[in-house]
């Protein structure tokens, strides 16, 4: 099979990790018989500095022409410290999910029996967690109206959601659950958000629509908590984007480290697949990064926007090997020997 993958490095150990990704998935297709056309394109601050658009157009069009979109990280200090900045590379993030209709950010969380003892949870507490999230990425407070008044004393930011936006998001929730343990936890604020509740209210009025899953309804706070109690008592959970930002990353440092979990964006069209973790700034250039969450999120695109099961397995298989054998970077090396980023991916492309 051919494939023509949108490479969007970003900033950071973004080109980094990217470089790993884009060595396995070249062994993988090597191995399977496939052909990857690679078409780079530029986004966050190093647009910004190439062209004055964190998500220009020119790399619109080519991640919508694209069978998949393959994403490292964005963000750079020097907007991160100045409030005042009109254009920042975060702003291309929330346009691309836009303008490319990614309305669903599918993030799992799961355990690495080579890792367990890493984790800052207890063993028994986690031991089986196997998780996926749904977080709503197109709508809610990162979207609506937002300014300030009263001589910039006062700010505002408006959540808002649409019925179809809530039924959109829930539907990927239920087919996910479908190809799981049929069970769905729908997380919101329904005690005091109104539009906690038009969420409730839509996932229950779809329940009869999937009379095997099993629906329960949380309260994020609750969730939040129980995330450290007893993760592995979810399955599929869905949420609206504020919430889902927030747990999900919470969820990732569950495995031991926010470096090994990876992501995609789904919607009708083009998929994107991303590391969750961000741009590391301090860490750039240093050859020090944990290339892992980008690489399993490569799996994950075989799989999803390809429907190539052996080909993600084959990756995820060998980085499970690489994590049992040590060859790690110093993230996860704890005083034993540890290995560059490109050291990494060197291994997994040559044991794919």
């Amino acid at each position: 099979m051919k494939f023509k993958i949108a490479l969007l490095a970003g900033d950071g150990i973004g080109p980094e990790v990217i470089e790993q990704a884009v060595k396995v998935s070249d062994a993988v297709a090597k191995k399977f018989n496939h052909e990857i056309n690679w078409v780079p394109a530029l986004t966050g601050a190093a647009a910004i500095d190439a062209v004055g658009d964190p998500y220009p157009d020119e790399t619109h069009e080519i991640c919508s022409s694209s069978d998949a979109v393959l994403f490292g990280a964005i963000g750079h200090p020097r907007f991160d410290n100045d409030p005042s900045a009109k254009v920042r590379p975060e702003q291309g993030l929330l346009k691309m999910r836009k303008k490319l209709g990614l309305f669903a950010n599918v993030r799992p969380t799961f355990t690495f029996p080579s890792l367990i003892d890493k984790s800052p949870l207890k063993k028994e507490r986690i031991e089986g967690t196997d998780l996926v999230f749904l977080r709503e990425l197109t709508g809610g407070i990162y979207f609506g109206k937002k300014g300030r008044e009263q001589g910039g004393d006062v700010a505002y930011d408006h959540c808002v959601y649409s019925r179809e936006e809530v039924r959109r998001l829930a539907k990927k929730g239920f087919e996910t659950a479908m190809s799981r343990s049929k069970k769905l936890c729908c997380v919101d604020k329904a005690n005091v958000l109104e539009t906690s509740r038009l969420w409730r209210e839509t996932v229950q009025e779809m329940e009869k629509e999937y009379p095997e899953v099993e629906v329960s309804y949380e309260f994020v706070d609750a969730v939040a908590m129980r995330l450290v109690q007893w993760p592995n008592a979810y399955d599929v959970l869905i949420t609206e984007n504020l919430f889902g930002d927030i747990l999900t990353d919470e969820a990732s440092v569950i495995s031991g480290s926010m470096g090994l979990m990876p992501s995609a964006s789904v919607g009708s069209k083009v998929s994107l697949f991303e590391p969750i973790h961000g741009s590391y700034p301090q860490a750039a250039g240093k050859n020090i990064a944990n290339p892992l969450a980008t690489v399993l999120s490569a799996a994950m695109m075989f799989e999803t926007a390809f429907g190539l099961k052996e080909e993600g397995a084959a990756i995820r298989d060998v980085v499970n090997k690489s994590l049992k054998e040590g060859i790690v970077t110093e993230d996860l090396a704890e005083g034993s020997k540890s290995y560059g980023t490109s050291e990494v991916g060197d291994w997994l492309a040559q044991n794919i």
